[in-house]
């Protein structure tokens, strides 16, 4: 009797939930601890305990070996940057998040997409929510994107979206953003959890059961995360990341998933008055041609991806006029250019940069954060530091430890290529780098003191190992 009054006073207890969120807890609370959201935690009755029974399936299983694979073949956006990326191309079916800070492009990149991906077999219905239908044809007037087949609409209620999917029957669909549609059947603002979750779950529906490719664009927070739930990006196929600097005109897409390809790829564009391009070979953007040698300037090879891209980085020391010098980064991890700084005035004897404003870059934008640029950052510091320019057309490849010793970095072969194909002739890498393009001179350095000697007047110790490509 005492089992059965303590079950069934359970069973009354009210229990509590976010509207936003569907967290829920045995007592109320004015902020949710999941969401962080005000005043939306309600009283619901408690849960009844349900059983699904089997029922009649959709499809019968088959053996793999018997699945059509031909329906899952990739269609080309008209954009061989973006394909790139996607693994050739968009899958019918498939739904593609793409995720970027404000004004970086993504709506002039996704409407030159639409444009080029529609014709008299595919239709493309581009709906936005952020913007007017007459704002949007002004970008495609400027961009040169027009097309019959391009059908426009501006909506914010995610039924009427799904009207227009029913009236236009079209092949591609592009929604910006998807934090500006919701839907009359959930509570809750445009943006929030449970909108955000229920409009991308009904369009995913409507793709797999359509055909229909669709790309949605996601807004990011501060720290650059995608915004709304992380479900979001579990339930979509494809999450790619735009990235760039509003002052520059680099743009990268970088895949961050995708299921139905690498995530290794990265598309480069260049974004102008015109609209945006793509760039099949953007190492040029990141160098800077001169005469003459210039001191605190070394050259490196980044992989984004498994694209090499021939990159510069530069360095500037002058006198400081405060107690505490200045240490500026553009380009650069403030962090491993601290590292660089104490490993040469340890390891590499030079004392003069401690008592100096020291500000490095790159150049056009790009963004070095992997490890293989170290070499290159402390070599322009020291040419920095002692007013000595490197040697024309070299580049400089390896990640620098704390004790001075030069390590490996992945895909040497590959960035020395990249280097000799551009007209360079001289490189410094790690030991064993592997075969050498002919008529370049690769020189293998174990420690800074190695690397240091590329300077002239530099200390004297056994002459580090030289190759020939032959």
């Amino acid at each position: 009797m005492a089992a059965r009054t303590a079950r069934s006073s359970a069973k009354d207890r009210p229990s509590y939930r976010c509207t936003e969120c569907g967290w829920t807890t045995a007592k109320w609370l004015g902020r949710c601890p999941e969401c962080q959201a005000w005043g939306t935690v309600e009283e619901m009755g408690a849960p009844a305990v349900r059983t699904t029974a089997a029922g009649r399936v959709s499809t019968a299983a088959v053996p793999i070996a018997q699945v059509d694979g031909r329906t899952a073949t990739a269609r080309s956006t008209g954009v061989d940057e973006l394909d790139r990326v996607l693994g050739g191309g968009l899958v019918p079916g498939a739904v593609v998040l793409l995720a970027g800070e404000p004004g970086v492009g993504k709506s002039t990149l996704l409407l030159d997409v639409a444009a080029k991906a529609s014709n008299g077999d595919h239709r493309t219905l581009y709906v936005t929510g952020e913007e007017s239908a007459s704002q949007v044809r002004l970008r495609a007037d400027r961009i040169n994107a027009l097309s019959d087949h391009l059908y426009l609409a501006a909506e914010t209620d995610l039924s009427a979206v799904l009207g227009h999917l029913d009236a236009v029957k079209p092949s591609l669909l592009i929604l910006d953003s998807v934090q500006t549609v919701a839907s009359p059947e959930i509570d809750g603002a445009p943006g929030g959890m449970a909108q955000v979750r229920e409009v991308a779950g009904a369009l995913i529906r409507a793709s797999k059961e359509r055909g229909m490719s669709t790309l949605l664009v996601g807004h990011v927070t501060k720290d650059g995360a995608i915004a709304g739930p992380r479900l979001l990006e579990h339930l979509v196929d494809v999450v790619l990341s735009f990235e760039g600097d509003r002052h520059a005109r680099l743009r990268l897409v970088r895949g961050v998933k995708n299921r139905y390809g690498a995530t290794d790829e990265v598309g480069c564009f260049e974004l102008h008055d015109e609209g945006i391009t793509g760039l099949a070979d953007p190492s040029g953007l990141f160098l800077t041609r001169r005469a003459e040698a210039v001191p605190g300037t070394c050259l490196t090879v980044t992989l984004e991806g498994k694209r090499p891209l021939v990159a510069e980085v530069q360095a500037l020391t002058v006198d400081s006029q405060i107690p505490s010098p200045r240490r500026t980064t553009s380009g650069l991890e403030t962090s491993r250019v601290s590292m660089m700084l104490a490993v040469l005035e340890q390891r590499g004897r030079i004392t003069a940069l401690g008592k100096r404003d020291i500000y490095s870059a790159t150049v056009g934008g790009v963004k070095l954060t992997e490890p293989a640029a170290d070499l290159a950052i402390a070599l322009a510091l020291a040419s920095a530091a002692s007013d000595v320019p490197l040697p024309k057309n070299l580049v400089a490849i390896g990640e620098v430890g704390l004790a001075g010793e030069v390590r490996r970095v992945t895909g040497v072969q590959r960035r020395l290529a990249e280097a000799h194909r551009l007209g360079f002739t001289h490189a410094l890498v790690p030991s064993d780098p592997g075969k050498v393009p002919a008529g370049m001179k690769v020189t293998e350095v174990a420690d800074m003191g190695d690397a240091l000697r590329v300077l002239p007047r530099g200390r004297s110790r056994t002459p580090a190992k030289e190759r020939d490509g032959s």
